[in-house]
C-alpha cells in the first residue's frame, strides 16, 4: 500500500526532529583551540620534581609539567614539538611543601605571567601530615582550590586549565610497606604519617585509619571534578586517571620513597597529558 503525500511529509519532519534531539543529545567535545604559546604549573614537589635528579632538591627540569628534560618528554616539550612559539615561556609556579592554601598565591604567578595553559596537582601535603586529625578538612580544601581557579578564570579567561587528581596515597603504602629500606625512609624522616605510620601493622586501628586517608583522598578528588566543572569549558579534570594509575616502586625515588623519581615523573607526564586537551 502505498503512502499520501501528506503521510511522507509527516514522516519526514519527525525523522528530522528525532534526528536533532538525539545529535542534541551528545554534545561535541569542546574545541581545545590552537596548542597555547605560554604555560605555568601550579602544585607542589611533584610538581617541582623534587628528589627526581638529585639528593632532596628541586628538579624542575624533570617535571612531568612544565619540565625541559627530554628524558621526562613534559607537557611542555610537547607542547613545543607542536608550536614553537612556546620555548622558554614554561614556568613553575608550585613550590615544594605546598598544600591547597598555598594554591591561590600560585595562581597570582600565572595570571600576571599571561600564561595560555595552567596545569594544577595540589592535595598530597593536604592528605600527608603528621597525623589523621591534623589533614585539611574536605571543605577548607575545597574552598582554596575555588579561589585559585576562580583567580585564573577572572584574571585568564581564555586560558585552558588541567586539573590533575591527587595520587593515591595508599598505594604508596601498599607497594612500599615490604621494602625495609621504605619503611626507614618513612620512619626516619616523618613521611606521611597519616598514611604510612606502623606500616607493617595488621591491627584494626591501622587498618581503619589507612582506609580514611585514602577516603578523604577519595574526597578531594571528588571536589577537583566538581570544582573544575563549575569552571566551564576551559576547564578539564583528567578523570583520576593518577589516583587510578598503579605505579610501582620503582618508580618512587629512592632517597625519601614518596616523591617520583625521573621514571615516574615520565609516567605522570604519559598519562596526564593523554587525559588533557588534546593538542
Amino acid at each position: 500500500m502505498s503512502l499520501s503525500r501528506r503521510t511522507l511529509s509527516l514522516l519526514t519532519a519527525l525523522a528530522v526532529l528525532v534526528g536533532s534531539v538525539v545529535v542534541g543529545a551528545v554534545p561535541a567535545a569542546a574545541d581545545p583551540g590552537p596548542p597555547p604559546a605560554s604555560m605555568s604549573s601550579l602544585g607542589d614537589s611533584i610538581t617541582r620534581g623534587f628528589n627526581a635528579c638529585g639528593w632532596y632538591v628541586d628538579c624542575t627540569s624533570r617535571s612531568f609539567s612544565t619540565g625541559d628534560d627530554s628524558s621526562v618528554n613534559s607537557h611542555y616539550l610537547r607542547l613545543r614539538a607542536t608550536n614553537p612559539a612556546i620555548n622558554g615561556r614554561n614556568y613553575n609556579e608550585s613550590a615544594t611543601g605546598a598544600d591547597s592554601s598555598d594554591l591561590l598565591g600560585q595562581a597570582n604567578s600565572a595570571v600576571a605571567r599571561g600564561v595560555q595553559y595552567v596545569t594544577v596537582l595540589i592535595g598530597a601535603n593536604d592528605i600527608c601530615t603528621g597525623s589523621e586529625s591534623t589533614m585539611t578538612p574536605v571543605g577548607t580544601y575545597r574552598a582554596n582550590v575555588d579561589a585559585a581557579l576562580n583567580r585564573l578564570k577572572s584574571g585568564l579567561p581564555g586560558a585552558r586549565v588541567f586539573v590533575i587528581s591527587v595520587p593515591d596515597i595508599q598505594r604508596l603504602w601498599s607497594v612500599g610497606r615490604g621494602s625495609a629500606s621504605a619503611r626507614t625512609a618513612w620512619s626516619l624522616f616523618g613521611i606521611c604519617q597519616s598514611m604510612l605510620a606502623n606500616p607493617t601493622s595488621n591491627a584494626q586501628a591501622d587498618v581503619d585509619r589507612r582506609s580514611r586517608v585514602r577516603q578523604r583522598v577519595v574526597d578531594y578528588n571528588t571536589q577537583l571534578a566538581q570544582a573544575c566543572a563549575a569552571y566551564g569549558g576551559n576547564c578539564t579534570f583528567d578523570n583520576n586517571v593518577v589516583f587510578n594509575y598503579p605505579f610501582a616502586l620503582n618508580q618512587i625515588s629512592g632517597w625519601d620513597y614518596f616523591h617520583p623519581n625521573a621514571a615516574g615523573q615520565q609516567v605522570l607526564a604519559n598519562v596526564t597529558y593523554a587525559a588533557g586537551f588534546g593538542w
